[in-house]
């Protein structure tokens, strides 16, 4: 297959709103795929994700080449990928202008639509999560199978374009032989933000009430003495977090998959700052600051998927497996308001409130699971700032927030705010955000849509100002979200709904 098939595919999607044509423009284009490794290339750059993962190409080295375009397309997707795989794998002295050949060779192959395309596809400006969705269906559509069970085997392998191969060769037969791996991680269940505690009682019937911690998502694996540790994005920080394998070794069993979260705690027992737990993450994180975990789900255990049983089974399994490790919760309904009062008198987010004859739905974001907060947040993504004035002056200030299109498209932008910044917030995100920068004026800098931060807000309102039809009340910033991407940000929809 031709790069320019998928380059002008990728841009009739952009430019296509309904969901349904969506689908029909990539399904046609992987019907017509002939050759297997074509399939899989097709799903996987459609998406953003090249095979190899990251390949060591930044922002700085592409804009650096000056390749003239060619003027008759002729690269393919075998072509693209052996360039990327030579990427990748390049290492050593003279690796730099190794690389730089390698990309000034790829790129005068290619037109100036196929430049612009590589572009985004190397920084990452394709990968915008909503279209995984999209996608899913798209492959359900070109090979005739079911589309939930296209996302069930993207749950379970987390790889799209493996299942749009198996999808390709084995139909819903071959779909159905992916199944939970002890130690590849799946894609977690997400909640929906709940109106009330009352309302989603009302809703849910009988029920699991829990606290919500103000920690990080964990998901971890266990095989005999080998512990994952993976974060709710599906990064693994095994090596950075000892004091949680030393706790999972602890459990009465050989084999489990436990879904939960993670907190530094200060001597009082109360929640650290978010950011403090999130530090302990990366690769010189300070060891010093001691992460306490506790679950809330339970997927697997000695050789027994769970993730199709009801949620009272997996409860049931749990506590009987972890004990004080699981999160503080209740099943009964009359206690559900003083659990929701002690959680926010500990320095927590609120409660969970979970159906207790709901599957583990991994990767979707459903009703079965609802989060009750005192306060509207959002989680958005930064589409650019301002530059400040007075004593902000050289620090990128008002922040320009985007809501994630459920159909894959670009962010909708539905306000601004540059309330809640601390100093050390707007060095931070100044130093970042013009790592993300794509284009500049004399006011601001334009950034790929790449940062997650949680705004906390009195409610939105109609607006013809913003492209959504909504805008913000009073916004301003609790905090950045590193522990998610662009995929996990709230949508357009999530926004509206908040209207009154």
């Amino acid at each position: 297959m031709r790069l320019a098939e998928l380059v002008h595919t990728s841009a009739t999607v952009a430019g296509t709103r309904a969901r349904k044509a969506k689908i029909e423009t990539l399904a046609a284009l992987l019907r017509g795929a002939t050759d297997v490794r074509d399939v899989r290339l097709a799903t996987a750059y459609l998406i953003g994700v090249p095979p190899q993962g990251r390949t060591g190409v930044g922002w700085r080295s592409l804009t650096a080449l000056d390749t003239v375009p060619a003027t008759e397309p002729g690269l393919t997707l075998h072509a693209v990928d052996d360039t990327l795989s030579a990427l990748a794998t390049t290492a050593g002295s003279g690796s730099a202008q190794r690389r730089k050949d390698l990309l000034s060779a790829l790129f005068s192959q290619a037109t100036k639509p196929e430049q612009d395309f590589l572009v985004r596809l190397l920084t990452g400006e394709l990968r915008q999560g909503a279209l995984d969705g999209v996608m899913a269906d798209a492959v359900a559509a070109a090979f005739e199978v079911p589309a939930a069970a296209v996302r069930r085997a993207h749950m379970l392998s987390g790889d799209l374009s493996a299942v749009a191969d198996s999808a390709r060769a084995g139909g819903e037969a071959a779909l159905a032989e992916f199944r939970l791996e002890v130690g590849r991680p799946i894609r977690p269940m997400l909640a929906s933000p709940a109106e009330s505690l009352d309302s989603a009682l009302a809703e849910l019937g009988e029920v699991s009430v829990e606290y919500k911690l103000d920690g990080a998502r964990i998901q971890v694996h266990r095989d005999g003495e080998a512990v994952r540790v993976f974060t709710r994005t599906l990064r693994e920080i095994t090596a950075s977090v000892p004091e949680l394998i030393e706790v999972v070794l602890g459990l009465p069993c050989t084999s489990v998959v436990l879904d939960g979260e993670t907190l530094a705690l200060t001597d009082d027992g109360r929640p650290r700052p978010f950011q403090e737990t999130m530090s302990r993450f990366g690769a010189t994180s300070a060891r010093e600051l001691l992460l306490h975990p506790y679950f809330f789900d339970l997927l697997h255990l000695d050789g027994v998927d769970y993730l199709d049983a009801p949620l009272r089974d997996r409860l049931s399994t749990l506590d009987a497996l972890v004990g004080d490790r699981r999160i503080p919760s209740t099943m009964d309904p009359s206690a559900a308001a003083t659990l929701l009062d002690n959680a926010l008198a500990a320095g927590h987010e609120g409660v969970m409130v979970k159906s207790l004859d709901s599957p583990y739905a991994a990767g979707r974001r459903g009703k079965s699971w609802q989060k009750v907060k005192p306060v509207h947040t959002l989680d958005l993504v930064v589409l650019a700032a301002e530059w400040g004035h007075g004593r902000r002056t050289g620090t990128l200030s008002n922040l320009h927030l985007g809501a994630r299109d459920p159909d894959g498209g670009p962010p909708v932008m539905v306000g601004k705010t540059f309330k809640g910044l601390t100093d050390e917030l707007l060095a931070w995100q100044t130093t970042e955000l013009r790592k993300l920068a794509t284009s500049t004026d004399d006011y601001t800098v334009y950034v790929r849509p790449e940062l997650v931060v949680e705004i906390e807000l009195d409610g939105v309102q109609v607006s013809p100002r913003y492209p959504g039809g909504v805008a913000l009340r009073f916004a301003r910033v609790l905090r950045y979200r590193p522990d998610k991407e662009a995929a996990d940000a709230d949508t357009i929809d999530a926004v509206r709904a908040l209207l009154p």
